[in-house]
């Protein structure tokens, strides 16, 4: 009798990413502890599921996401803040993962890109993005697709943008207002007429 293991090449190819980046965080864990370097106990509800970790004070809650819980749709793009393509949603905010520390979100709820949808369904703002073709490489659509959701929670809350024209009334989301508010997200293969059509599918702008 034998005991066969079935896996698919999808599941191949996370296990091979996810392991080395295990492997290094661990390693860059015990490096900072051998050098004396401040470390914290680190609790966060990542997609649903509370994690705790012991990181270096100096650990980005990108890299605590990537390195330490092995969830890598979140990318490391320009590590400056400036392309969006780190974007995750903490506590119902859009935020750029490389500028926040991990001790400043400890307790904090967040939301990647693989904690929309579901098991055996996407999120409607990827399923738009597929739809309109809003992406090329890839690289910046787990950020465009978490900037893009935080985007329309903000408009529909009335949050003003640096284009609307009376601050006084709940601003209409026009493509002036979504490309402003899309603005820190950059797109290196310039799918910008995609990702456009695609947060107003999603946002059910007429």
């Amino acid at each position: 009798m034998t005991n066969e293991i079935r896996i698919t090449r999808r599941e191949l190819i996370e296990a091979g990413a996810v392991a080395p980046a295990l492997l290094a965080a661990s390693e860059v864990a015990a490096q900072a502890r051998d050098a004396g370097a401040p470390t914290a106990s680190v609790t966060l509800t990542v997609n649903g599921r509370r994690e705790t970790r012991d990181v270096d004070t100096r650990t980005t809650l990108l890299d605590f996401l990537r390195e330490h819980l092995g969830l890598t749709g979140s990318k490391k793009g320009c590590d400056h803040g400036q392309c969006g393509a780190c974007t995750v949603i903490l506590n119902g905010r859009r935020a750029n993962a490389c500028l926040t520390l991990a001790v400043m979100a400890d307790g904090d709820e967040v939301t990647t890109i693989e904690g929309l949808g579901g098991d055996d369904r996407l999120h409607p703002m990827q399923e738009a993005f597929i739809k309109h073709d809003g992406f090329q490489c890839g690289y910046c659509t787990p950020g465009q697709i978490c900037s893009a959701i935080g985007m329309l929670d903000e408009a529909k809350a009335g949050w003003p943008s640096h284009v609307t024209a009376d601050v006084a009334s709940r601003p209409r989301l026009d493509d002036d207002e979504i490309r402003e508010r899309m603005s820190g997200n950059l797109c290196r293969c310039s799918c910008y007429i995609g990702i456009l059509a695609a947060i107003r599918d999603a946002g059910g702008v007429a």
